[in-house]
């Protein structure tokens, strides 16, 4: 089962797919995230002199897709995860189930303001990754099969699990 979870910068993505993870612990699961594949900076468009980050091109989305695939083969469940989560037509075929997580423009500057992975941002890069969301993030590809989520607050996994019907496809391992 391949379960995909999209979303702006900060929206909990890594969070729930930790959580989910944590939670099915009879099940052999692998999470991939979408920052661990990005192409070299060089081969990366820049915006104001900023490796523009904030694109899909910015990520090597065809090695993501093969490790998706591969893991697939030796996980009962993987758990795509990232900010083009479903920008990729390719990648989202194979999905089995899709998250997409919300979160209001001051809960992501509140979090992007406190999120010193890569250093500091300047305002205007945070405003950038914002707008840049909406523009090649997965929001544009959630459809009706999406379970559309806020990323608000704690996410109750007793509520989700059931809705992923994750004990339909293992039910065999989850006892």
């Amino acid at each position: 089962m391949i379960i995909g979870i999209g979303g702006v910068s900060n929206a909990g993505k890594t969070t729930l797919a930790i959580k989910l993870k944590e939670s099915l612990p009879t099940l052999k699961v692998s999470i991939l995230c979408q920052d661990d594949f990005p192409k070299p900076e060089e081969q990366i468009p820049k915006v104001r002199n900023h490796v523009n980050w904030e694109i899909p091109q910015s990520l090597d989305l065809k090695r993501y897709l093969r490790q998706v695939l591969e893991d697939a083969k030796s996980h009962d469940l993987v758990i795509a995860e990232g900010l083009f989560a479903f920008c990729d037509e390719r990648i989202v075929q194979h999905y089995d189930k899709k998250i997409f997580l919300t979160i209001s423009k001051d809960t992501f500057w509140q979090r992007k303001s406190r999120d010193y992975r890569w250093g500091t941002e300047p305002e205007w890069y945070m405003q950038h990754i914002w707008d840049s969301h909406f523009k090649c993030g997965s929001e544009n590809a959630v459809d009706r099969d999406t379970l559309i989520l806020s990323g608000e607050k704690p996410i109750d996994l007793n509520e989700l699990i059931p809705e992923l019907e994750i004990e339909k496809h293992f039910a065999h391992l989850i006892s």
